[in-house]
């Protein structure tokens, strides 16, 4: 694995990493080795975004491959923001979890019973999801997957290369990283079609956020917290 790797790499791994240790300590509460409230659970949640987000901004200067400047495209913007909420529309459509390993937790603020504490936790879910996350899972997905599926050494593969094999070796795994396994190719699959419309890295972070703040929206409206 080259130097240029790791920087993408890294947040991702480390968010991954603490999902990795919810699920761990929820097996040993199914299994009745150790006694977990579901509130103790919640609050492990800004642990994810944290680190990711410290691992980014450490990171930061390794990313030339995203340049903010490229939002100034208002036809590539405006784009963007179409194809993440037809993203949205489509993925609170296809909630199903064939497939996936279990039924998604969900993250429900109403299990904190202090308010100030549910309003809390409740920005630091959106914040994650609208800001942290977006920039990761792209960083990660289409800039380093999608072209590290072309060439390993994916540096001297110009961003938004197309081959049918990593668009759809990238989509799959996209999905295979979300609960709902099949809305998750389709995302992979739409936000990949945009880099490749727009080698633009800054057009895939804006429009998976907009996905992102709409489902938040959306959740927060409808209470249908499984889609968190």
């Amino acid at each position: 694995m080259n130097d240029n790797a790791w920087p993408r790499i890294l947040p991702f791994a480390l968010f991954m990493a603490v999902i990795g240790l919810e699920e761990g300590l929820r097996f040993m509460d199914d299994k009745a080795w150790v006694s977990i409230q579901d509130s103790t659970f919640a609050l492990l949640y800004p642990l994810r975004p944290l680190v990711a987000g410290i691992a980014l901004i450490l990171c930061r200067r390794a990313y030339t491959e995203l340049r903010w400047s490229d939002l100034a495209r208002s036809s590539q913007t405006v784009m963007s923001i179409a194809l993440g909420l037809v993203v949205f529309a489509l993925w609170v459509n296809m909630d199903w979890t064939i497939g996936a390993l279990s039924e998604p937790p969900g993250f429900n603020p109403g299990i904190f019973p202090d308010p100030g504490l549910r309003r809390v936790m409740t920005v630091i879910r959106i914040g994650s999801a609208v800001l942290v996350v977006p920039i990761m899972e792209e960083i990660f997905w289409r800039s380093f997957i999608l072209r590290y599926v072309i060439n390993p050494d994916f540096a001297k593969v110009p961003l938004g290369t197309f081959t049918w094999i990593s668009f759809l070796v990238g989509a799959v795994l996209f999905g295979l990283a979300h609960h709902f396994i099949l809305a998750g190719i389709m995302a992979g699959m739409a936000y990949s079609w945009l880099l490749y419309r727009t080698r633009s890295l800054a057009q895939c972070v804006l429009s998976h956020a907009v996905t992102n703040l709409a489902l938040a929206a959306f959740v927060l409206n409808t209470e249908k917290w499984w889609f968190w």
